[in-house]
This record gives C-alpha cells, sequence and structure tokens, in this order.
C-alpha cells in the first residue's frame, strides 16, 4: 500500500520541542502554553487566522497575509486589539526569542475572546481578543515537493459565500477535517471539494491547478480558499506568458489533465499525480508544474532582497 502524506509534512526538527509560544505578549513552552475553556474560538470556533513563512529573516508577502486577516476581522466585526504594526513587531519578536531565522512557518490565530459563560452571543465577551503565535522550525519534506500527491473527491462541498464564506481563513473548519478524513479513509492523501454546483473548488487545506494543453486552470475563486500562493502563481502565469484561466470546469477535465498541483503558503506548488484513482499525466511532476515550481522559488529568493 502507497504511503499516505500530506501538502503539510515536514522534516522532523528537535529544536520544535522547545520552541516558545506567544499568548496575549507573554511568551511559554509547549506544555505551559494554554488557552481558556471560556476562549470563543473553543467554545463556538470564533477566531481567524493566518499562516506565515520566516525565509532568511523576512515573513513572506506579510503585508498580502495581513490585509487578509484585517479583511476577516471586518467581515466577523472582530475587534483584533492591535496594529497591522503591533502584529508585524509580535511576529518578529516571537522570531527573535526563538532565535529563528529560515524555514519556520508561524500560525497568528486571533479569537474573539473570552466569554463568561458557554454561548455563541458575542456580548458576553469578557475582556478582549486572544492573541497566540505558534512559530516552528519546518522545512517542507522534498519526497511531497518532487513525488506528489493523491486526492480523493471528498462528498463535502464548499460552501456559498451566504453561510460561511470559503475566502475567510477562520477557526470553523470541521466541513473540511471531515473532507480529509474521507480522503484518508479512501487511502489517498488529501481531499479535493467541489462547489455547490459541482464544479472543482479546492481541496481542504490548500487551492488547486490543472494544466491542459500548455494552459494552467484554477476556479473562479468564488467558492475557494482566497489562497495568497494561488494569487502570486496567478501573477507568475501572467509575467511569464503562461495562459492562466479562472473558470468553471469539472471532474471531467481533471482527470484527462495533462498536469495538477496545489498550492499553499507551507508547500509552495506541490504536484498531484493523481485523483479518485486517475493518473494525472505521466504520473510525475510535469513540465509546466517545473516552471512554475522554479518561477515561485525565485520569486521567494527576490523577496528577501527586495
Amino acid at each position: 500500500m502507497t504511503k499516505q502524506q500530506s501538502t503539510h509534512d515536514a522534516i522532523p526538527d528537535e529544536r520544535n520541542a522547545d520552541v516558545k509560544i506567544y499568548v496575549n505578549g507573554e511568551y511559554f513552552s509547549r506544555n505551559d502554553a494554554k488557552i481558556s475553556v471560556f476562549d470563543s474560538g473553543y467554545l463556538v470556533g470564533d477566531g481567524i487566522w493566518e499562516g506565515v513563512r520566516l525565509h532568511e529573516g523576512k515573513f513572506m508577502h506579510l503585508d498580502m497575509h495581513l490585509d487578509r486577516l484585517f479583511q476577516a476581522s471586518k467581515a466577523v466585526h472582530m475587534d483584533i486589539g492591535k496594529t497591522r504594526e503591533e502584529l508585524e513587531a509580535a511576529l518578529y519578536e516571537v522570531a527573535k526569542v526563538n532565535d529563528m531565522h529560515s524555514n519556520v512557518h508561524a500560525r497568528l490565530m486571533v479569537t474573539r475572546g473570552n466569554k463568561k459563560t458557554p454561548s455563541q452571543d458575542p456580548r458576553l465577551i469578557v475582556g478582549g481578543a486572544n492573541i497566540v503565535i505558534i512559530a516552528e522550525h519546518k522545512k517542507a519534506n522534498p519526497e511531497v515537493t518532487n513525488k506528489g500527491i493523491r486526492l480523493f473527491t471528498s462528498t463535502v462541498r464548499r460552501g456559498s459565500p451566504d453561510y460561511l464564506d470559503p475566502r475567510l481563513n477562520c477557526h470553523s473548519k470541521l466541513h473540511e477535517v471531515v473532507a480529509l478524513i474521507q480522503a484518508l479513509e479512501a487511502g489517498k492523501d488529501e481531499a479535493l471539494m467541489l462547489d455547490i454546483h459541482g464544479f472543482v473548488s479546492t481541496c481542504n487545506a490548500t487551492n488547486f491547478f490543472i494544466i491542459r494543453k500548455g494552459e494552467v486552470w484554477t476556479s473562479t475563486g468564488q467558492y475557494c480558499m482566497n489562497g495568497i500562493t494561488r494569487r502570486l502563481v496567478i501573477e507568475l502565469c501572467k509575467a511569464n506568458d503562461i495562459v492562466v484561466h479562472e473558470k468553471d470546469f469539472s471532474l471531467t477535465d481533471v482527470y484527462d489533465a495533462d498536469e495538477a498541483f496545489v498550492t499553499g503558503t507551507f508547500g509552495g506548488l506541490t504536484p498531484v499525480i493523481e485523483v479518485d484513482g486517475r493518473v494525472i499525466g505521466d504520473g510525475v511532476l510535469g513540465e509546466v508544474s517545473m516552471q512554475l515550481q522554479t518561477f515561485y522559488r525565485a520569486m521567494i529568493d527576490a523577496s528577501v532582497n527586495h
């Protein structure tokens, strides 16, 4: 049986046992970092978050991540209680405290705060937002990046923006967890998810692309995660004269694709070699995907010196 893997597979790093975790301005060891059981994120998933990569001493595309975080805070009417500049300073302070410089992934999480009793009601908040930053030494497993992953199409659909906008990076991820569980139980690595109309949308934790006759296709973006790496890959295609479409397409188009890949902050571009038992292309990293991987890595390196 083929070993199951993930786009979030990282090379084990023993330094992570001793990282200091930021909780509302204080630092704690892993075992001592705690949030109240009355926290609104724990009680009802009332929170927003960002995942950011530290590369050569610089958090990559931090402005885009903070734009997305503050857009989400407005959408859910949550007072973060800190400015962009204060959050940026906190992220770099976490890196300094942990003597981190590169191959680091930081998770910035904000919840509405603690409640005086278990409830959905935001009027029951006592005090301000809870802010947690977990930074870990995480280098993507090159075996996954080079060999690719296998997807299974879940029966769980990506929802409509009128009941939970899929563009929100929120703590309410149960539907994605259930989708991934279906894929794992089917013996695959991650889940491909359709939108409410049956078109291909995204994966449970990454954005999805296919390549047909040299053209790159991805979903319209209406029912998928507002992925920053997704956006950057679309920009890279346009900058390098690679035809790219944001459009509706079906599983029939996926099964017959020449190449496929997924994108995410942690893994960058990861090839997809199989979907629902159908081998994609030659079952290896394709030519256009390889070009885009090269362009993406060059862009990251250039960003450090910018």
